[in-house]
């Protein structure tokens, strides 16, 4: 039996302990808002306690987690060291989005029906948190390493943007690895992905009786207008493309809007937040500059109503997450995963970009080569990720842990 045969019968020997464990996972909720993700942390210290790996917990100051919009966050660090060499980071997180309406599973059931796990996080990426786990122990039970080191890294904000996550753990010394694979959710190896500014707009008027609508100014009105010029500019951003491959363009959403005291009455204040996809190529202070420009300029141009007065906005950045460029230094782990994913899966594996943003950008913004690779099915949308039922095909899991293993193997060696 080769060295590869023999870590895949040891993964499907313990596939069973391996499901479990992410059901367990998937049974402590860590929807966030309102990010309350300790009780994970330390119910995933027990279970990892129990196959003999021990969890550094490191908790960021409770000042920067309430400032990130969280209420609790325990970050974890499993070192497995094995002598001199490079240390290599898997690196999942394990923050939701809540679950919503429409689940015929429960959310947090962690419920095995027709080969597929569900749950919220049963594909993003708590998923992950097993598949690295559980390559991470049949490397050791089969190949033994003897040079080198692996680091599990496993936290909870990548949500709200990983700087008191990863970025934290890295801006603290607390962990310097050379390459690092960060949590899949596609069969791809992706080695780029889009940047995100996310942006909180407060549209100023004064709130009246409705029935005297000239003795205020209509907030909502100044607001639409303010975003009819905001979707205008993202009818241009289809004309810019990106020469990274599964990249398209950039692009522009607003996905909340609040304001307005009662029906009968002219809204005096309207806020609502727009999320600005980045592609590789952009700067993201040219980008934000742009952003806060087209706004100034739709509020200076708005014309209030006969009688009404003119409006004021406030912007205020709430997330800036740049953009993932490869780093040279990744083609090993490259190489690797499009190997053993290929043979693995018996199909080719591109490496390409994403327009989704990772926690991969703050290793690669501090010069650690990264990837991202997971369990996942061909495409992210397939898995239902931050919709009702996502899940995840119990196969996608087995084959990927089998790829981590292997690839672990061959970089190590």
């Amino acid at each position: 039996m080769t060295h590869y045969a023999q870590l895949d019968a040891w993964i499907d020997a313990h596939f069973d302990e391996q499901v479990a464990f992410l059901q367990e996972l998937i049974r402590v909720p860590t929807d966030t808002p309102p990010g309350n993700n300790t009780p994970h942390a330390l119910r995933t210290v027990e279970l990892l306690h129990g196959f003999g790996m021990e969890a550094e917990k490191h908790a960021p100051p409770q000042a920067d987690v309430t400032a990130a919009g969280l209420e609790t966050i325990t970050n974890l660090i499993v070192r497995r060291k094995y002598g001199a060499g490079k240390t290599i980071a898997l690196n999942a997180h394990g923050d939701v989005v809540p679950p919503g309406d429409g689940w015929t599973h429960p959310p947090y059931g962690g419920e095995i029906a027709d080969g597929k796990i569900y749950g919220r996080a049963a594909a993003v990426s708590k998923c992950d948190f097993s598949t690295f786990t559980f390559a991470v122990r049949a490397l050791e039970a089969v190949a033994q390493p003897t040079q080198g080191n692996v680091e599990l890294h496993f936290t909870y904000d990548e949500e709200f943007g990983g700087d008191v996550g990863p970025g934290w753990l890295l801006a603290q010394g607390l962990t310097k690895p050379d390459l690092m694979i960060a949590a899949g959710f596609s069969y791809q190896v992706v080695v780029a992905h889009n940047g995100c500014l996310q942006m909180e707009v407060t549209v100023h008027g004064e709130m009246s009786h409705a029935a005297i609508p000239d003795s205020g100014t209509d907030a909502l009105q100044g607001a639409v207008h303010i975003m009819n010029a905001l979707y205008a500019r993202n009818a241009e951003y289809k004309k810019i493309r990106s020469q990274v491959e599964g990249i398209t363009h950039p692009y522009l959403n607003i996905g909340l809007i609040s304001g307005g005291t009662n029906t009968n009455v002219i809204p005096g204040k309207v806020v609502f937040k727009l999320d600005r996809r980045m592609i590789p190529e952009e700067d993201s202070a040219a980008v934000e500059q742009e952003m806060r420009d087209v706004i100034a300029a739709a509020a200076a141009s708005y014309t209030p109503p006969r009688g009404q007065k003119g409006i004021r906005v406030d912007v205020r950045r709430m997330l800036l997450a740049n953009a993932m460029k490869p780093l040279p230094g990744n083609q090993p782990l490259v190489a690797a995963l499009q190997k053993h994913g290929g043979e693995v899966f018996g199909e080719p594996i591109p490496a390409l970009g994403t327009p989704l943003y990772t926690d991969v950008r703050l290793y690669v913004e501090r010069g650690i080569p990264g990837v991202i690779y997971g369990a996942g099915p061909r495409t992210v949308l397939e898995s239902n990720a931050k919709r009702a039922d996502e899940r995840l095909d119990l196969d996608d899991l087995r084959r990927a842990t089998k790829v981590i293993a292997r690839a672990l193997a061959d970089l190590l060696a």
